[in-house]
């Protein structure tokens, strides 16, 4: 199948950290098929410093999602139409000729539709849904219905005649971000462990004493020692703080990273990552660091690591996993033993 013509192309794909993160092998593929389009991404406020500091990317429109809930909340409804009136201006002003929906909900859909471009592309049914299709102009059938949101957004871009879909390294590190993490860590390569997760998914937690012990074996084992970095979460800092003393001097807490390219840089640095399934994990697989994905209530294939970094999966089934909504109990992310882990840390550790 030839390549359609381009000159001007969106990549639309809103939400998490860790649902931009998986999309870009795709966007990069994207990018290696057009080496001369202008290529652009639309995208809400929490990824968007990722993106930005992507030289293969031309253009990032941020969704003002924050400032138009707040505006929402205290009954501004004019300056909310307002704002949003001026910012889908300017995407209809970029005047692409090629939309990638990658997201495909309603408010993707809607946006794509609103850029006026005359090529729409998303996925049809069951991976578009709240009548995204119908904002398109063209909809790509994927088989099977479950698979890996890798292999997912990889499909979309085959659909266009994109050959190389999966390329290495798709998340650029800038050498700024590399060289703070090199110097806060002083040339030492560590196990990072990221233990949690967004307030709104506690159930995807390990426990405090799973990742200590874990720290614990690794350096007694001769290994290296870990840090436990700290995500935005309300009780991650709390969390970070307990595993560390549990740990007893295998862990400490890890450099600050201000930003996603900051811990991007940090996961550049280290050795293996450890942590359940998050935006961070992916981000150290975008980076080519090995990682150790914990997961119980998360659907093990929907939701792999990048096939193009080494990686395990430490998962216990019990009666009701994989899940949805989770709950309060956790009771398949308690079932996994760090003798588990510690095995599987240990086999990544020792790869070439």
């Amino acid at each position: 199948m030839a390549l359609p013509e381009a000159s001007r192309i969106l990549v639309l794909r809103l939400g998490a950290v860790g649902d931009v993160v998986r999309t870009l092998p795709a966007a990069r593929a994207v990018r290696e098929a057009y080496p001369d389009a202008h290529l652009a991404w639309l995208v809400e406020p929490g990824a968007a410093s990722l993106l930005q500091g992507q030289p293969w990317l031309d253009a990032v429109h941020v969704f003002p999602r924050g400032s138009l809930r707040q505006a929402l909340r205290r009954g501004r409804w004019m300056g909310a139409a307002a704002e949003a009136g001026d910012f889908l201006r300017s995407v209809r002003d970029a005047r692409f000729d090629l939309v990638l929906d990658f997201h495909a909900i309603l408010k993707s859909g809607l946006l794509s539709w609103a850029s006026r471009a005359p090529r729409r592309v998303t996925y049809s049914h069951p991976f578009a849904r709240e009548g995204a299709a119908w904002f398109a102009t063209e909809r790509a059938e994927l088989s099977p219905p479950k698979q890996s949101r890798f292999l997912r957004n990889e499909g979309l871009v085959r659909y266009l005649g994109v050959e190389s879909a999966m390329p290495a390294a798709p998340l650029v590190v800038p050498s700024a971000a590399r060289a703070r993490a090199d110097a806060a860590l002083r040339g030492e390569r560590p196990v990072a462990i990221h233990p949690g997760t967004s307030d709104s998914t506690e159930h995807k937690r390990w426990t405090a004493e799973g990742y200590a012990e874990v720290a614990k074996r690794l350096a007694g084992a001769g290994g290296p020692s870990s840090i436990v970095t700290v995500g935005p979460a309300s009780d991650d800092r709390a969390f970070a703080d307990e595993i560390v003393s549990r740990a007893g001097g295998a862990a400490r807490l890890a450099p600050s990273t201000p930003s996603l390219l900051d811990l991007a840089g940090l996961f550049d640095a280290s050795r293996l990552y450890i942590g359940s399934d998050t935006g961070p994990m992916h981000v150290a697989s975008m980076v080519g660091l090995p990682v150790l994905q914990l997961i119980g209530p998360t659907d093990p294939v929907e939701n792999q690591p990048f096939p193009g970094t080494p990686s395990r999966t430490v998962r216990e089934q019990i009666a009701c996993n994989p899940c949805r909504r989770g709950c309060a109990a956790a009771t398949c992310m308690k079932a996994i033993r760090p003798a588990s882990v510690v095995e599987a840390a240990e086999a990544l550790l020792a790869a070439p």
